[in-house]
């Protein structure tokens, strides 16, 4: 017995696959897979700009390679920003002319009028695409930021690696033209404006130290650890096999109220040991087993915020950690003390050693340590603390920022020219920069 396809049936179907079976499946399939790509781009649009600095820091301590694409990506913004908005216009388009052409052959079927028939036509593709390519993909984002920045990040690398050029020159054409209204950048107020600002109070409403609290109060929230620790270079600890008395003749010497304890190298800490714990046993023998008294280690990444921090050191009862980086190796220490000198300033108990290599021969003349923070440098010459944020790299003291500049190991005595700046190195040791020289370029009046 034959079975046949009822007429109307029959005819309507070879009127909407008229374009063929094979070809109808491949618009399908592609008009999916558009839909998923502009669910993740137009998702992404929030998941990545609705990320804090707070967030961003946090990103940076994780390895899964998801967390470092969205970082990567980030140091970019404006330009990440467009590649998005041209990706999510063309699949939005691509979805458009799918759509009419699958749509085009079943409505024109039946018989409507031409206004009716685009009405219909623009109504469900609106509709699929106001859903399921701007809503519901925003809405995700809102509430997963991270997990939905992390799950796309692949693909939106790939557009903006295909996109790049041209979003890079329409990134420069909008700034060129937003330049053009607003010359003079008021965009809104930065560090520098601020401390500009904070400067300007009169001093009968705030004394030169009450300004300098206030100029650390706002730059706090955005201080990461990194910037705050002592080097590795400046952290003193016990060796865990050293005998006891040998330990008491350490903390004699060093006056610090904590050292840590390390096995082989600082990369291996074994713990912390309170110098006050020692009291008890002062007349304890040269083999007294002092290792039970050694305390637990607090760990941070180098980029966790001091303001985290410091609600760490409050909740674990703590004020020493162990500053770690990427691989896990010990990059510095940070202490409380640390952490309320950038509110305060510097803070000299009886046992610190006044005596610095840092000091300014003249007003346009100085000599730091070579280990000196950059932001230590800034606020010694009076300048704000991101002058050098273009220049420095990955570095953090001013030998590394002398390195960046000059681009290979100068000699000593040797002039590094940048900007209104002269670096010269004065002394160096073993491949390490000890002094550095910063001279001043005066102002052309």
């Amino acid at each position: 017995m034959d079975y046949h396809t009822a007429p109307g049936h029959r005819n309507l179907l070879l009127t909407f696959l008229s374009i063929n079976p094979g070809t109808t499946t491949i618009l399908i399939f592609t008009m999916v897979l558009l839909f998923v790509i502009s669910f993740l781009v137009s998702g992404s649009e929030v998941a990545f700009f609705s990320l804090t600095y707070k967030d961003i820091n946090l990103l940076k301590t994780k390895r899964q390679p998801g967390y470092k694409r969205i970082v990567t990506l980030l140091e970019t913004p404006k330009t990440l920003l467009a590649s998005m908005i041209i990706t999510n216009s063309l699949v939005n388009l691509g979805i458009i002319l799918i759509s009419n052409t699958l749509m085009e052959s079943w409505i024109d079927n039946l018989n409507l009028h031409y206004i009716t028939s685009f009405f219909i036509k623009v109504i469900l593709v609106t509709t699929m695409l106001v859903m399921f390519a701007e809503v519901l993909p925003k809405v995700w984002a809102t509430h997963h930021k991270i997990w939905f920045a992390s799950t796309a990040s692949l693909l939106i690398e790939i557009f903006n690696s295909i996109f790049f050029s041209l979003s890079k020159r329409l990134v420069t054409l909008t700034d060129k033209i937003e330049n053009k209204f607003h010359p003079d950048g008021v965009s809104g107020m930065d560090n520098t404006e601020l401390d500009y600002a904070i400067d300007l109070l009169p001093d009968h409403e705030a004394t030169s130290e009450e300004k300098q609290i206030l100029k650390g109060i706002s730059k706090f929230g955005s201080t990461t650890v990194k910037q705050t620790m002592r080097t590795r270079l400046d952290v003193n600890g016990i060796e865990h096999s050293i005998s006891f008395d040998k330990v008491l003749h350490i903390v004699q010497e060093m006056h610090y109220s904590r050292l840590p304890v390390f096995k082989n190298n600082l990369d291996e800490i074994a713990g912390i040991l309170h110098t006050k714990d020692l009291l008890a046993h002062l007349n304890e023998p040269a083999d007294f087993n002092w290792h039970p008294l050694i305390r637990g280690v607090l760990y941070v990444h180098e980029q966790k915020l001091i303001e985290d921090l410091l609600q760490d050191f409050r909740n674990k009862h703590m004020h020493f950690a162990i500053v770690v980086d990427e691989f896990g190796g010990t990059s510095g220490i940070v202490t409380l003390e640390d952490i309320m000198e950038e509110i305060v300033g510097d803070i000299q108990d009886e046992f610190d050693d006044e005596s610095s290599a840092n000091k300014k021969i003249d007003e346009y003349t100085y000599i730091f340590e070579g280990k000196t923070m950059i932001k230590d440098v800034c606020k010694a010459l009076d300048l704000p603390v991101e002058t050098f944020d273009k220049l420095k790299g990955d570095s953090d003291s001013l030998a590394g920022l002398l390195l960046e500049i000059a681009g290979e190991f100068p000699q000593v005595n040797e002039e590094v020219l940048c900007d209104n700046f002269i670096f010269v190195p004065l002394e160096i040791n073993k491949n390490r920069i000890e002094k550095v020289k910063v001279n001043i370029k005066p102002q052309q009046s």
